[in-house]
């Protein structure tokens, strides 16, 4: 109970009790109070009915006729206290319901079950079991910064699903954003801290094998595909357009199309052989510290003959052990000429004009390691899907043979050739 209701009460029972002592002497004329004690009894009376008064009338609303006499800027400053603070409460209801309805738009539904069994792969490049993987692996990384300024958490998988759309489908910032119910910053941010995450964390599935022994596996590769034994790489090159020119890449893939190593030049129009010369992998191969001494890689004709790197002969006598060499060397270098196809398949990389050369770079870095991932997996989602022949028949880098003073390396090749001829008659 209140205090002031229960003043009022108390007051009122002594009050009424007093009151009731003071008839009951009054009444009865037998009985004499000294004036003293009667002129108390009757003072007290006087101020508990007046507080009793006062008390059990303040705590009710006021009748018209007071409300009338108030002063007119009080009763205004009430009524406007009044309306304040139920805006206030309104306001706050507003926010709740927005938060909630945010809440239940962003959250991804990709992990829903969709009837059409290709759905990931054409909207995230990969299929529904990599992606949960993928999001598993990721989750105390992607999750550890939220998108500035933004009022709600991103899921994981809504963090994921916006990054991989971007770079499966090419689909622009503004279209993502309405597909989430996110705001474009969100959905750029996304996309970015993964290309970062990636970039910075799993870089090592990029990484070259860092000793010969390591090698092994992907030389028996190799030779089971062409009888060729010896070879830890092929080598292809590629172009990506950007808005300031093109970019110019070189990756080495194994026999299963898994990229090994990946370098790329972003300003002015390079060859192939260009990129190689500026790479570290260049460099560690002509110093001895990349291959063992019968080990080697493959590359096509904008290459150039090193004792580390075997290319075709640029004018084969038809029929001669040389073109067998190069007719092995092409289909050897299949793997790494599927690789660059298959990074293609990830449309972000055909629609770099809007996008900075850093930006850019981060997304074919991000690309080459996704690639790797889904071979990991087994998922050939994101792979290209073309014949053999037509990836031989490429003529975007028939050069004429650089002239090479190597002994060694002239040595090496005319020794693999012979090889090839014999692999070709059994």
């Amino acid at each position: 109970m209140e205090t002031r209701p229960l003043a009022a009460l108390v007051s009122s029972l002594v009050s009424q009790a007093l009151l009731l002592l003071l008839l009951i002497f009054q009444s009865n004329p037998n009985l004499i109070l000294p004036s003293p004690i009667s002129q108390t009894l009757t003072t007290m009376l006087h101020l508990l009915s007046s507080t009793h008064l006062t008390a059990t009338t303040s705590h009710l609303p006021l009748n018209r006729k007071r409300r009338r006499e108030m002063d007119e800027s009080e009763i205004e400053d009430e009524v406007n206290e009044e309306e304040k603070e139920e805006e206030e409460e309104e306001e706050e209801e507003g926010d709740d319901n927005n938060h909630r309805h945010i809440e239940e738009t962003t959250p991804c539904s990709a992990l829903v079950p969709h009837p059409n069994p290709d759905h990931f792969k054409i909207h995230f490049g990969m299929r529904s079991a990599t992606f949960e993987w993928l999001a598993s692996l990721l989750d105390p990384l992607i999750d550890s910064r939220d998108p500035s300024g933004s009022p709600f958490r991103l899921p994981t998988t809504t963090r994921l699903a916006l990054a991989l759309a971007r770079l499966a489908t090419g689909a622009d910032y503004a279209d993502l954003a309405s597909r989430y119910s996110v705001s474009e910053s969100a959905a750029r941010f996304c996309t970015g801290h993964l290309c970062r995450v990636l970039c910075t964390n799993f870089r090592f599935w990029l990484a070259f094998p860092s000793s010969p022994e390591l090698l092994t596996p992907v030389s028996d590769g190799f030779a089971s595909l062409a009888g060729l034994p010896g070879c830890c790489g092929a080598m292809a090159s590629a172009r990506f357009r950007l808005h300031r020119g093109p970019a110019t890449a070189f990756l080495v893939a194994d026999v299963s199309s898994r990229i090994l190593s990946f370098a790329a030049v972003f300003h002015g129009e390079r060859s192939g052989f260009e990129v190689l010369k500026q790479s570290s992998l260049y460099k560690d191969a002509m110093e001895g510290r990349l291959l063992g001494p019968e080990q080697y890689l493959v590359g096509d004709e904008s290459q150039q003959l090193y004792p580390w790197l075997m290319v075709p002969f640029a004018k084969p006598v038809p029929g001669s052990c040389e073109e067998d060499f190069n007719l092995a060397l092409r289909v050897m270098c299949w793997p790494a000429r599927r690789a660059i196809y298959s990074l293609h398949n990830w449309r972000v990389l055909s629609r770099l004009e809007e996008e900075s050369t850093k930006v850019s770079a981060a997304f074919i870095g991000t690309c080459s390691i996704l690639h790797n991932i889904l071979l990991m997996k087994d998922d050939d989602s994101a792979l290209a899907d073309v014949g053999e022949e037509y990836l031989l028949s490429s003529e975007e880098y028939r050069n004429e043979e650089k002239h090479s003073s190597d002994k060694k390396a002239i040595l090496i090749r005319s020794t693999l050739a012979v090889k090839a001829r014999e692999c070709g008659t059994l």
